[in-house]
Order: C-alpha cells, then structure tokens, then sequence
C-alpha cells in the first residue's frame, strides 16, 4: 500500500491536469480496461509510438525554417524544437517500456485497432495558418492531458492486481504533465487572443469521446457501448 505522502504528491502532480480536463474518466471504462489489460497495453504501446511520431511531425513542420514554421518567433521555434525533441525521445522510451512489460506476460508486440479519439480530434484541427498550428499544440495538450488522467485513474486497482503496471503507470504521471504543459505552453506562446475560446471547444469533442459508449476498449476509449 502506498503512503498518503506519496499519493498526496501524486494528485498535487495532477492537479492541473484534472482542473483543464472537462470531465473524469467514467468508472466503466476503467472497470473494461482493468478486465483486458492486454489489449489496453498493446494499444498503450501504439500510442506511444504515434506520439513520438507526432512530435518529429510538429518539428520537420514548425521547428526546422519552412514557410509553416514563420507562424513561430525565433525564441518560440527554439523552445518548440528543444521540447518536442525530448517529447519524442521518451515517448520511444516509454514505448520500449510497454514491450518490456507485453514480453514479461509473454504477449508479442502487434498492433491493435485504433479508437476513434485520437482521429477525432485531429479531425477538429483547422486548415489554414497560424490556426493550424494552434490546433496541433491544443490537441496534442488534450491527449497528453487524457494520457496523464488515464494513468491516475487506474492506478488505485492496479496496485493490488498488477502492481508492475502501477509502477510504470505511477511513473509516467510526471512525464505526461509535463507533456501537456509543454504543448499548452507553445500553444500560448503564439498569443492567439481566441486560444481560451478553441481550448473550450476542443476540450467539448475530448469529453463527449471519453463519456461516449465505444465497441471496443483501448486506451483512449469511451465506456463500453
């Protein structure tokens, strides 16, 4: 059993993370998550990979000197090449954890049918610059956000049926926070006067996919339909 020391540092670590979010993550979800944890960890390991992939996209689009990256001053593209470069490094990291712990159940790595979420939101992301560049640092601050809550909100089962996960869950509640104040911090840094206003409206689409019933469960999932 932790001590109430560390699971008080651990809900000050999430703090901002829970009041940005719109809503909790329902207890059905967690309840389907916790019953097939093999599929939960082979779409974790997807998703880690994605998001290392999506990090080297923002950079190749907005960090390396091309028309797209103009939407960033100098002292912005610099802070945006330094994070997502060290975002991608631990995504990979994180995605080298999972398979340590699919091959220590003794599952091969093969990935899994995507959820909707992450496509969704995407979705919602607009055309034309600099508002597409908004969009892409608030979406990637949602999802590293819901990553971060995820995490937290399986964390008390676990302990007492999988506690290797717990673990490496527990450990990653500092990483994606600091993922989510990385994105979000970016996202400021171009002074969008309406950036209150599309948060709002991007965090509606993240609550209605998390609240919403899906077919199937992964990660990023609704409650089971």
């Amino acid at each position: 059993m932790e001590s109430q020391g560390l699971a008080r540092q651990r809900a000050s670590l999430v703090e901002p993370v829970l009041e940005f979010l719109h809503c909790r993550t329902p207890e059905a979800w967690v309840t389907a998550a916790l019953a097939d944890l093999r599929t939960l960890l082979l779409d974790h390991a997807s998703l880690e990979l994605k998001a290392a992939q999506q990090a080297q996209k923002i950079i190749w689009r907005y960090g390396t000197g091309g028309p797209s990256s103009q939407q960033l001053d100098s002292g912005a593209r610099f802070r945006l090449l330094r994070k997502m470069s060290r975002l991608a490094r631990e995504e990979l990291r994180h995605f080298e954890q999972v398979i340590e712990l699919l091959a220590a159940r003794g599952v091969d790595y093969a990935p899994v049918t995507a959820s909707r979420y992450a496509q969704a939101l995407h979705a919602e992301i607009r055309t034309g610059e600099p508002a597409r560049c908004v969009d892409t640092l608030v979406v990637g601050a949602i999802i590293e956000a819901r990553s971060c809550e995820r995490f937290y909100s399986l964390l008390p089962a676990l302990q007492s049926t999988a506690p290797d996960l717990a673990h490496f869950y527990a450990s990653l509640l500092r990483s994606e926070a600091r993922h989510f104040e990385d994105y979000l911090g970016l996202a400021r840094s171009l002074s969008d006067p309406a950036l209150d206003e599309r948060l709002d409206q991007l965090l509606r689409v993240d609550a209605a996919l998390i609240t919403g019933a899906d077919a199937e469960t992964r990660f990023h999932s609704g409650p089971p339909a």
